[in-house]
């Protein structure tokens, strides 16, 4: 059975080269960017588990960046990321913070890049990473010139787009993969799913549910416990109600916080026809609703009014523990997959 394991293992890191190569790890496994919970702690876990850790600026200023990336680097000499959100008023200034601390990935989520930001980002010596919701994103954004993408699909958690993780892939992959690296994300929770993933071409894989209940997570003892309960139909996405407002549907666990979001989304909607506020505006206000709802459940441990944001995965999250064994779960899973395939 070792050498099954072992010859599994070889096809494995050799599926993984091009991912470990292009983010300087020992594993292609991104960490996700959950807002409240990648923060320091996880993020350098991850690293030194051989995977690559993604700080969630989301919301924060500048200052906030810059105190947390110092954090990390206080907790890891391993590469880490940074997740940067296009719609944030401070972008510009987001990427600058990055650039002094010379944070070698930046990972661009929200929609397309905002003029400029490729060449501020790529100019300062980092990589580019970008989601790519559909294959003619995909491909314009390669064409625009950044280094690697994430394909997620909709059972991801949080911001989620349309179309799953299994027809995105096989949509966009033997499309792209030859030109850039491309990660793949949503609904990712076991070894098995990561090889099969690495097998249609993918340089590697991005998590986050998973990583939700580990060790090092600050996420609230009831948060932590919500997942390690929830079933995979519980993690639902949000409902839009206003067709001039442009929502982008989240995945969370049930419970009150969804008709908090529909009083919000309406108070919203009546700012608009009352031209109280631009749309801009409207879209930012809906970003720090999510912001604080999510604060609520991952840090006060309301899991009934805040955001219990969650892939479908969560029903794969059966306990609480350390990063490492996470991780080496999932290769084991993937290579003894990989040694059957090849049988």
């Amino acid at each position: 059975m070792t050498d099954r394991i072992s010859s599994g293992a070889e096809r494995l890191a050799r599926r993984m080269a091009r991912g470990c190569e292009f983010l300087g790890t020992d594993v292609a496994i991104l960490g996700g960017a959950m807002s409240w919970v990648s923060e320091r702690n996880l993020v350098a876990a991850i690293s030194n588990a051989g995977g690559f850790g993604v700080i969630a600026c989301g919301a924060m200023t500048p200052e906030l960046l810059d105190a947390e990336i110092a954090g990390t680097q206080a907790l890891t000499d391993k590469p880490f990321g940074v997740n940067l959100i296009t719609m944030h008023p401070q972008l510009f200034d987001l990427i600058d913070v990055c650039a002094r601390h010379g944070v070698g990935h930046v990972v661009l989520a929200g929609g397309l890049p905002p003029a400029g930001s490729l060449d501020a980002i790529k100019g300062k010596g980092a990589k580019l990473i970008c989601f790519a919701p559909a294959l003619a994103l995909a491909k314009k954004l390669i064409r625009s010139g950044v280094d690697a993408l994430v394909v997620e699909g909709n059972e991801a958690g949080g911001h989620i787009g349309p179309v799953s993780t299994s027809v995105l892939a096989q949509e966009i992959l033997p499309e792209v993969a030859a030109d850039v690296p491309v990660f793949v994300a949503g609904g990712i929770g076991r070894g098995e799913a990561i090889a099969g993933y690495l097998d249609m071409g993918a340089a590697g894989v991005q998590l986050g549910t998973r990583f939700v209940c580990a060790t090092e997570s600050i996420a609230h003892a009831n948060f932590k416990k919500a997942f390690i309960r929830a079933s995979a139909r519980d993690a639902v996405a949000s409902v839009q109600i206003d067709p001039r407002l442009p929502v982008i549907p989240v995945r969370a666990l049930k419970n009150a916080s969804s008709e908090l979001f529909t009083a919000k989304q309406r108070e919203v909607a009546q700012a608009l026809d009352e031209g109280s506020v631009a749309m801009a505006e409207a879209q930012l206000q809906i970003e720090h609703y999510w912001a604080g709802a999510l604060r609520r459940a991952v840090i006060d441990g309301d899991v009934e009014h805040g955001s219990v944001m969650a892939g479908q995965s969560v029903g794969m999250v059966k306990a609480e523990e350390p990063v490492a064994d996470i991780i080496a779960k999932l290769m084991t899973e993937a290579a003894a997959a990989l040694e059957k395939r090849a049988a």
